[in-house]
């Protein structure tokens, strides 16, 4: 088991706009994704501010959305990174197996990773994670830099839209089918 404390709060702006973006999506009849939580077990409580200072995690988290666009499962997993290298180590191993066994039963996985510097948005496919992970198995990088990446899988909020990642799954589909 796992101890929480405060740092697990660092992906906090990226989910808050995706939770803003999932319940446009939602009002819109787009889709409808929810945030998984994950379950802990508080140890040691603040008295003053009657928060959590120290919990276990009761089990292994899979990823921190998922649900439902147009018929289409989806889940995937929020990341922040505020260099334009992104290390593996961020994302655990059962994550991707859960992402893996998604895929298998015919949904969609993918990361949303926000590169914070550049200010920019990313859709990365399981299949393009899956190069990389591979690679750090193998003895190579554990880490991918922003210039590794595919250019037309990087996206920036419109129309008043915080994370518009319809779009990309739409892209992903449609290479998918290809």
């Amino acid at each position: 088991m796992g101890t929480w404390n405060t740092r697990g709060l660092r992906g906090s702006t990226l989910e808050t706009m995706i939770n803003h973006t999932n319940e446009k999506y939602r009002e819109n009849g787009l889709a409808l994704i929810r945030k998984i939580p994950t379950p802990i077990t508080p140890i040691r409580i603040d008295k003053d501010s009657s928060q959590i200072t120290l919990a276990y995690f009761d089990e292994k988290s899979t990823v921190d959305y998922i649900g439902v666009a147009q018929g289409i499962p989806v889940c995937f997993d929020a990341k922040e990174c505020a260099t334009p290298t992104f290390a593996l180590q961020n994302i655990h191993e059962h994550q991707v197996f859960f992402m893996q066994d998604f895929e298998a039963q015919e949904g969609v996985a993918f990361l949303m990773i926000h590169f914070t510097a550049e200010n920019v948005l990313y859709y990365m496919r399981l299949r393009e994670l899956m190069i990389f992970w591979d690679r750090a198995k193998q003895g190579g990088r554990k880490s991918f830099r922003m210039d590794e990446l595919e250019e037309e899988y990087f996206f920036h909020s419109h129309n008043g839209v915080l994370v518009p990642y319809l779009e990309m799954l739409n892209k992903d589909l449609s290479e998918r089918e290809e």
